[in-house]
């Protein structure tokens, strides 16, 4: 086990309890226990590329939908299936949006659970601040920018988000602006950990296009002791929010499934996920344990040889 990540390490144990103020969006721990007490209903999203839709509650009303989620990798299947009944019917005409969209908007109802940004945010809030770096708007994420270039090694992995207006009937958040962040696959943080202070890499700024989707490349994080595999995320009103720290709409984090981690964490360089993952599971993750991940679960395809693919649909 990495010294630097054992049970007493920030990374365990403040990603839950270590709470840091941000301008019109105070992450106290006080709000996050509210919030985390009046998650409604259950929403996931079809990743793109074709993996399985997830529980739905916005679906044309008095219908019925029966939809299931799968993840693949070389050591195993995971599928899950739920049927819901639905109780709305979406603003967008899914004639007039894409497919990925049209599914999205089938599963929207359920906001994201409000999370944690964790003690490594690098937002402004708890010490450096990426996002007022120029280069920090990007697709891909996998290399530093600035003063470094130096580029983060792994798997690849290509994450999508789609922003649904749930106050509005679920309508596309264009122009709403994501920033992603997570660990290498050693399971730390660029701009924080020894070492790293210098680097950036593994962050990034995205704006929603017309489907309210973000999309990033990158690369599949390491497991590190107390923490199931996952992605940070914050969504703010707009790029230049995003770009000041502004206002922010949601802050919350995406869970990986077991079957792609497996299957990952088996090749080289990710030697010290293996036994991390070992030690936690979705439920006794200090983060994800009050559900399970079932919130924040991806929809996830592809594999180790060739890359992954991880989908959320995020309500806001």
């Amino acid at each position: 086990m990495n010294p630097s990540h054992a049970p007493s390490d920030p990374h365990t144990s403040l990603d839950r309890t270590l709470q840091v103020p941000h301008p019109s969006h105070d992450r106290g721990l006080e709000f996050d226990l509210s919030t985390l007490m009046s998650r409604r209903s259950l929403g996931m999203f079809i990743g793109a590329g074709g993996a399985a839709v997830a529980l739905a509650a916005c679906t044309p009303a008095g219908s019925t939908s029966t939809a299931s989620t799968s993840a693949s990798g070389a050591t195993g299947t995971a599928t899950e299936t739920a049927t819901v009944s639905a109780a709305a019917t979406p603003a967008t005409s899914a004639a007039t949006a894409s497919p990925t969209l049209t599914r999205a908007i089938a599963e929207c109802g359920v906001e994201i659970p409000e999370e944690t940004a964790g003690p490594y945010p690098g937002d402004g809030s708890n010490g450096p601040n990426v996002l007022e770096a120029s280069g920090v708007v990007r697709q891909d994420i996998t290399s530093s920018f600035g003063t470094s270039t130096t580029k983060a090694e792994g798997v690849p992995l290509t994450i999508t988000l789609t922003l649904l207006d749930n106050a509005n009937g679920c309508v596309p958040l264009a122009g709403a602006a994501v920033y992603a962040w997570h660990c290498d696959r050693s399971g730390k943080y660029s701009m924080y950990d020894a070492g790293l202070a210098n680097e950036n890499y593994l962050r990034g700024v995205q704006e929603a296009d017309a489907n309210g989707q973000v999309t990033f490349t990158s690369i599949f994080p390491g497991a590190y002791s107390g923490r199931w595999p996952h992605i940070h995320f914050e969504v703010f009103e707009s790029m230049s929010n995003a770009t000041s720290a502004g206002q922010v709409l949601a802050v919350s984090q995406i869970a990986l499934t077991q079957a792609a981690c497996d299957d990952v964490y088996a090749t080289a360089g990710y030697e010290a996920s293996v036994a991390n993952m070992k030690r936690t599971t979705l439920k006794s993750d200090n983060v994800f344990g009050d559900d399970g991940g079932t919130y924040q679960l991806a929809a996830m395809s592809g594999s180790a040889a060739s890359g992954y693919t991880a989908g959320l649909n995020v309500t806001i």
